[in-house]
C-alpha cells in the first residue's frame, strides 16, 4: 500500500458541498463512480469544448450540420416573443445558429452548471445580439431550478443539444425530460439531440482521441477534486479508458487506479484496488425507435426528426403533451 501524509482540510469542503457528498458516496460504493456533471468545472468546459472540434469526435459536427441544414424547419415551431431555454449550455455556437434563424426568439435562457463559463457566454451573446434578451441561470438542470421572472409568462421553447441525453441512465434520461416538461409547460416545444448507435469503430475513436484531448478532460475531475475538496489524487497513478459495451447501446468511460493505493478526500480514505475503476460517464446511443419511444414515455408528441446522411445522429422536435 501506499502511504499517504494526512493533509489539513478547510473546514468550509468538508463535506458541505453536493459535490463533496456526491464524490465521498460515489467513492465508497462498489463499483466507484462520480456523476458526469462534475466534469464542467472551467477547465472541464473548456477542454470539453477542445473535443468538440477533433476530427474523430464526429457528434458535434454532425449535430452542427443537421441544425444548419434544418434551421428554417425548426425555427418554424417557434412562436412569436418565446424564450429559448437551453439545459446545458456550455458554448453558444449551436444556440446562435437557431437565433440567426428565429428572429421571433425574444429572450434566451442559458442554464449551465459552470456559472463562469455561462456568464462568458452570455456577455457574448449580449453584444452580438443586442435586442436579445439574456438571462442567464447557474444551475444543475438536471435538478429543479427556476426561471426569470421576465421570461416565465412567454411561450417556451427548450433547447438539449449534443447528446447530453445519452449521459443519463435509462430511467434517469425519463426523469429528465419529464422535469423539462414541467419546467417548460404545456404545448411547449423542445429540440434535443440524440447519438445514434453506429460502428464500435467509430465510436471507440471518437472517445480515444489520438491527441489525447477526452482524457485530459478525464483526468481533469482528479484535478478538480485535488483543488476543491483537498484531495490528493495523484493523476499520473490513473489511467482512462473508454470502450463501447454493446450489450448496454452505451461509451463508457472510467478512470483505473494502475496500483493499489490509498488517497484522502475531504479527510476521508478511499482504498484503490490496483485496476480499480471510478465510473465517469456513460454515453448512451439510441435508434431512432427507441428515442422516440423514451419521449412518448416521458409525455413528449414526436413532431420532426432529422437525421444525417451517415445515420450518425439524430436531431429531434418534441412537444409536451
Amino acid at each position: 500500500m501506499v502511504a499517504v501524509a494526512r493533509k489539513i482540510v478547510p473546514a468550509e469542503i468538508v463535506p458541505q458541498s453536493e459535490f463533496a457528498r456526491d464524490v465521498l458516496a460515489g467513492l465508497s460504493r462498489t463499483p466507484k463512480a462520480i456523476p458526469p456533471k462534475y466534469f464542467y468545472d472551467h477547465e472541464g468546459s473548456r477542454l470539453f469544448e477542445e473535443i468538440t472540434r477533433l476530427n474523430e469526435y464526429y457528434p458535434t459536427r454532425t449535430e452542427v450540420e443537421l441544425l444548419r441544414t434544418y434551421a428554417t424547419d425548426i425555427a418554424a415551431l417557434i412562436p412569436a416573443n418565446a424564450a429559448l431555454i437551453e439545459f446545458g449550455s456550455g458554448s453558444s455556437t449551436k444556440v446562435r445558429i437557431l437565433l440567426d434563424a428565429a428572429p421571433q426568439v425574444a429572450a434566451y435562457v442559458p442554464v449551465d452548471v459552470s456559472g463562469d463559463f455561462v456568464a462568458q457566454e452570455a456577455e457574448g451573446l449580449r453584444k452580438d445580439y443586442p435586442n436579445l434578451r439574456v438571462c442567464p441561470v447557474a444551475a444543475d438542470f438536471t435538478g429543479d431550478f427556476k426561471l426569470p421572472a421576465e421570461v416565465r409568462d412567454l411561450p417556451h421553447i427548450g433547447f438539449f443539444p449534443g447528446s447530453t441525453i445519452g449521459n443519463f441512465e435509462p430511467h434517469e434520461a425519463c426523469a429528465f425530460l419529464q422535469q423539462a416538461r414541467r419546467i417548460l409547460g404545456r404545448g411547449a416545444v423542445l429540440i434535443v439531440g440524440a447519438d445514434l448507435e453506429k460502428s464500435s469503430h467509430v465510436l471507440n475513436a471518437a472517445y480515444n482521441d489520438k491527441q489525447g484531448v477526452t482524457e485530459k478532460f478525464n483526468l481533469n475531475l482528479l484535478h478538480r477534486i485535488n483543488r476543491e475538496l483537498g484531495g490528493e489524487f495523484d493523476p499520473s497513478s490513473f489511467e482512462h479508458h473508454a470502450f463501447y459495451n454493446r450489450e448496454r447501446h452505451r461509451i463508457e468511460m472510467h478512470l483505473a487506479s494502475v496500483k493499489r493505493q490509498k488517497v484522502r478526500v475531504a479527510g476521508e480514505v478511499i482504498d484503490f484496488r490496483a485496476g480499480e475503476t471510478i465510473h465517469t460517464e456513460n454515453s448512451y446511443k439510441y435508434s431512432p425507435n427507441s428515442f422516440v419511444s423514451l419521449a412518448r414515455g416521458a409525455g413528449w408528441q414526436p413532431l420532426s426528426m432529422w437525421i444525417d446522411k451517415k445515420k450518425y445522429f439524430s436531431v429531434h422536435a418534441l412537444r409536451a403533451t
